[in-house]
């Protein structure tokens, strides 16, 4: 069932939606895609002697850790979506209903111009990286983990231990390391995924598409091409900064380095396995975010 008529839309216009819809659409997808996102960052802090394509990783990881290995990690994965994404599409969602026009007969479909959606995403991304940090840093360190030296292995048994042996052992500015580029990159992603997202949404309205599984694909596709490449070199650094243990390099020296080292391409390093990963996560974390809006309109009586 899918909204098309001018009432459905004022309905679904002036409902409020919980806040954490977001968190939970986007932890469904992470179960989906965390493998993927596993090799991504494994590409991201590969040593000098480890497998250099996603093929390669994908298969040393069964081949050394079995199945299992595909999830490592998950816990943090699951606490990062729980904090970020919530808010995020909670922050974002609710400023949308706050700025948006009401529906009419001649206009039932009113949108936000694209500036407003990405000034708004903008403001909820940033919000959602600060609060995400902790577990971000936790799960790009799970996930990384099991890629270094025996002696250099933290070995977190799941996001919890994690989080208070890094407290314990580091102090609390561990969990907020690499804040800095985790919350731009949460301010890139937000606005190259939410806005594009109800952008191309929108375009597929437009063209008399219904408000259905169909357009959420294409919308949610379109904007997880998008959030690939605008986020790609950010993330990269991110992971890198999050990955490290003990004393760091500055940001700025350690690009310099890289690209001295590594070459200009460097920050695209893993862009298939993102657009692999985020491509699916965004298609899965739209419908599901979707689904969850579908049956509360239902269940609140805005759909027949």
């Amino acid at each position: 069932m899918s909204i098309n008529t001018a009432d459905e839309w004022k309905a679904a216009a002036t409902l409020q939606y919980p806040f954490w819809f977001g968190g939970s659409a986007s932890s469904m997808a992470a179960m989906v895609t965390h493998p993927l996102d596993l090799v991504k960052v494994r590409l991201q802090t590969r040593t000098p002697n480890a497998p250099k394509t996603m093929r390669g990783t994908f298969t040393f990881i069964l081949r050394n850790q079995g199945l299992p290995g595909l999830y490592a990690g998950i816990s943090a994965a699951l606490l990062r979506q729980s904090t970020y994404s919530t808010v995020r599409f909670g922050v974002y969602e609710d400023l949308k209903t706050r700025y948006a026009a009401s529906p009419t007969p001649s206009n039932p479909r009113p949108n936000l111009p694209m500036t407003t959606l990405i000034a708004l995403s903008s403001l909820a991304g940033l919000l959602g990286g600060i609060a995400g940090n902790p577990g971000d840093v936790l799960n790009v360190r799970m996930q990384s983990d099991a890629s270094k030296p025996a002696e250099l292995r933290k070995n977190y048994k799941n996001a919890l231990a994690g989080l208070i042996h890094m407290i314990r052992e580091e102090g609390l500015s561990s969990i907020w390391r690499g804040v800095g580029p985790n919350s731009a990159r949460a301010v890139l992603a937000s606005a190259s995924q939410l806005a594009s997202y109800d952008y191309f949404k929108s375009i597929c309205l437009s063209l008399n598409m219904l408000d259905n599984l169909t357009t959420h694909f294409c919308a949610s596709l379109a904007a997880g091409f998008v959030t690939t490449t605008v986020c790609s070199p950010v993330d990269v650094v991110k992971s890198r900064i999050m990955s490290s243990i003990g004393s760091q390099l500055p940001i700025l020296q350690m690009i310099r380095d890289a690209g001295r080292k590594e070459g200009l391409l460097w920050i695209f390093r893993g862009w298939v396995p993102s657009f692999i990963r985020l491509g699916p996560q965004t298609v899965f974390t739209m419908a599901f975010f979707e689904q969850h809006k579908k049956w509360y309109r239902q269940w609140k009586g805005c759909l027949d």
